[in-house]
């Protein structure tokens, strides 16, 4: 190409390769080459091909001369960055870019990889390739100096060019760019608080950064490499400084903490603002992610913050998690200056008066209720009304009454009046519906002790409503009210409320599950009577040993109350079987104590001389169950359950002693059935038909046990099930995937084991199974709830 018909301007950032191009040309060009180095020539020009590198270095009289030349016929090539910031270099790029304009930008992956090759001398794999280009971001003088770089250090070349482009930049620039080098997202108005700059500054030095080759193509966030060149450079000193600017510019702009706390993180900020900023991040996060707001408390101690600021809410946080926290540490100081008491959080109440809630609620949930009534008691509000469930469980009615009257958010305090109400459960009911409802729609401000699902499930039980319990323990669990330590209970909860009423799957998978830390001793309790209640109902006596010995040291510490009549009955049960119930007589003789303190409430009195009664049956102790029967048939109570018991309490000590009445025993397990007690009732059926001497009555009342014994097979085990199976081999199945022996099938279903075999032999033609595997795989897909 010939010198006059040359006219090109070769726009780039620095480092793009504005000079290797303008080489490119002068080497394809077929005359002769002037490199402009300075000062204009007219004569030296002649009919040469003038380039001109870094026009935008040049003054402004000598660009005047350079455009012109270019106006009067001199061929000639330009290189300018991306900025035009001056008339004079608008003049003569407008006069050479007539010609042509040339865009430099970012090299793809593949033109890296050619470029890493040609620099090293070798080839270059994928990875390596991949690696450099996502470190330079294509810019071709980055990509060199990186491909040419020891590994794991900055490259000499770029903290060169960086100290060399600092020290003629402007402060405004210099500091933009050391916050830029966190490689944060920031908003603009916050980069510019933490540049120290106002917003049009800002965009100046941005605008600097860019054609000085330090920004990625098209974009604001430095270019990897040189981001981390200028860290590299950077003083200590000035690096705590630039970090607390951040941090400073992130609070003053009225940040989320959390998404503040994340963006120094990410820049590793360790000074006292980040401190504080983590910290509140903590605040913000310890009730609705307690796993996360420990993480950030743990960044604010490492940062410097004072270990007494964080000790509540990493207390909190621990609590709701079921981690240990040491209780007994916590005096029982009130806050300074009081509160308002709705639960809003700029409300929240002090340290000392945090920490003694925190106190309270894990002394709860370890089953010390007499420990959180003490603690909570001797707090502020709401302190008093989270110790009435408490106060109520180990029967101290007037402290219950006194405290539930006292100031406290709505949530609470209708859990309070509805604690209050238990001694008669249809009336505590709708209470503690209505405070459940307003907990899951408010926002948590303290760690509760119990929930009011929980405790408003164990009252629905008691007065026979299980479709309540259940309703309110998934909603709770679908809400994640009161943090994973109470996820925890309501899960074990639903298992048992499910399991006393026949329906064995969610109690099965419940005690599949893996293994982790141990739940809180109150829960513990739980989880053995759910593993005693399915191996009572499977006949599978080494499943209540295993119950057993796991629940043996939480019972001899006492700590039973009203909230675990119910549960205690399980393991009650399971002490008679194993010939054990003297370790299990102090505890009912606890729960009796209890009840005497309430005043002997219908309902309660009697789930507690039910579990006596259940004992006696094990025991096949005649006189003792014609005591407890006798007491129960002075009860008058209108409501259905304890009704139930009563009768069934009179026919089943009858029944012990061969005094079978067929059609009486017959109503009393309807009256069961209707009261959601489907076991007892079958078990009332089968022990009658075994004792009565007519045979026809026999058949009757153990056909009636066989059917309360299929409650799984009576709710329906799906269409295709049911096309294939009867209902005696659906129920059969559901056992054998419950991984039930014969033998245990056998005992739940009133059958012998032979017959069982002959079940799971009739099941496996039928599914055209040959071998075990087989036939349980065919009904995990036939039953797969």
């Amino acid at each position: 190409m010939g010198p006059a018909s040359i006219r090109l301007a070769v726009v780039g950032v620095d480092g793009a390769g504005r000079t290797h191009r303008l080489r490119e040309l002068a080497a394809a060009a077929t005359g002769p080459v002037w490199w402009f180095s300075g000062t204009w020539d007219a004569e030296r020009a002649g009919e040469r091909l003038v380039i001109v590198d870094d026009a935008h270095r040049l003054d402004a009289a000598t660009l005047r001369e350079l455009a012109a030349a270019a106006r009067g016929g001199v061929p000639m090539v330009i290189s300018r960055r991306p900025t035009i910031d001056r008339p004079e270099l608008a003049d003569l790029d407008e006069t050479v870019a007539a010609g042509g304009v040339e865009l430099l930008g970012a090299l793809d992956l593949d033109g890296v990889g050619r470029l890493v090759a040609t620099v090293t001398g070798r080839p270059v794999s994928p990875e390596v390739a991949a690696a450099v280009f996502e470190a330079s971001a294509g810019v071709p003088a980055v990509a060199a100096a990186v491909a040419t770089a020891p590994p794991g250090v900055p490259p000499p070349a770029l903290l060169a060019r960086v100290q060399r482009r600092f020290a003629v930049l402007d402060q405004a620039a210099v500091t933009a760019a050391r916050v830029l080098a966190l490689r944060l997202d920031l908003a603009d108005h916050v980069l510019a608080a933490a540049a120290g700059v106002e917003l049009a500054e800002l965009a100046a030095a941005l605008r600097t950064l860019r054609d000085e080759g330090l920004l990625v193509p098209d974009g604001e966030r430095m270019i990897p490499a040189v981001a981390a060149a200028v860290l590299a450079e950077l003083p200590a000193a000035e690096r705590r400084r630039i970090h607390d600017a951040v941090a400073g510019a992130l609070v003053a702009a009225g940040t989320d903490p959390v998404a503040a706390a994340g963006q120094l993180r990410a820049a590793r900020a360790a000074t006292p603002v980040a401190a504080t900023v983590y910290r509140e991040a903590g605040e913000r996060l310890r009730f609705s992610d307690p796993a996360a707001a420990i993480g950030w408390y743990d960044d604010a101690a490492d940062a410097g913050a004072d270990p007494g600021t964080l000790a509540a809410g990493r207390a909190e946080a621990n609590a709701l998690l079921g981690l240990p926290v040491e209780v007994d540490q916590f005096t029982l100081a009130s806050p300074a200056g009081g509160h308002r008491g709705d639960g809003s959080p700029e409300d929240e109440p002090g340290t000392a008066h945090r920490l003694a809630l925190v106190a309270g609620a894990v002394a709860a949930h370890q089953g010390r209720a007499a420990r959180a009534a003490e603690l909570l008691l001797g707090t502020a509000d709401p302190g008093p009304a989270l110790a009435v469930p408490s106060l109520v469980g180990i029967g101290r009615m007037p402290e219950a009454r006194h405290a539930a009257g006292g100031p406290a958010p709505a949530a609470l305090s209708r859990f309070a009046e509805g604690a209050v109400a238990a001694v008669e459960p249809a009336v505590a009911l709708p209470l503690l519906i209505e405070a459940a409802e307003a907990v899951e729609r408010g926002v948590p401000a303290v760690v509760l002790p119990d929930t009011p699902h929980a405790v408003a499930a164990v009252i629905a039980v008691a007065a026979g409503d299980v479709a309540s319990a259940e309703d309110l323990l998934v909603r709770a669990g679908a809400a994640g009210v009161g943090g994973p330590v109470a996820v925890e209970r309501h899960r074990l909860l639903l298992a048992w409320v499910r399991m006393r009423t026949g329906r064995y799957d969610t109690a099965l998978a419940e005690l599949r599950r893996p293994a982790g830390a141990d739940p809180p001793g109150r829960d513990r309790l739980l989880r053995a009577a759910l593993a005693a209640g399915v191996a009572r109902r499977r006949g599978d006596i080494a499943g209540l040993r295993d119950a057993w010995s796991g629940v043996e040291p939480l019972l001899a510490r006492r700590t039973a109350d009203l909230w675990l009549v119910e549960v205690v009955e399980e393991l009650a049960v399971a002490a008679a079987r194993l010939r054990r119930l003297a370790r299990v007589e102090p505890v009912l003789e606890l729960l009796d104590g209890i009840l005497t303190g309430l005043d002997r409430p219908v309902a309660w009195a009697v789930s507690l001389d039910w579990v006596r009664l259940q004992t006696a049956i094990v025991t096949e102790d005649e006189d003792a169950a014609a005591e407890v029967a006798g007491r129960l048939a002075a009860v008058v109570t209108g409501a259905a359950r304890p009704s139930a018991q009563c009768t069934a309490a009179e026919r089943w000590a009858a029944v012990l002693t061969g005094r079978v009445e067929p059609e009486a025993v017959l109503a009393a397990t309807e009256d069961l059935v209707a009261a959601e007690l489907p076991w007892e009732a079958s078990r009332l059926a089968g022990q009658a038909a075994i004792r009565t001497g007519d045979p026809a009555a026999a058949r009757r009342l153990l056909e009636r046990a066989r059917e309360l014994s299929e409650p799984e097979a009576a709710a329906g085990g799906g269409a295709a099930a049911a096309a294939t199976l009867s209902e005696r081999e659906v129920t059969v199945a559901r056992l054998v995937l419950a991984g039930s022996t014969h033998r245990e099938i056998g005992a739940q279903l009133y059958i012998a084991p032979k017959t069982v075999e002959h079940h799971v032999a009739r099941i496996r033609g039928k599914l055209g199974a040959n071998t075990r595997a087989e036939l349980l795989a065919a009904l995990r897909e036939m039953l797969p709830d």
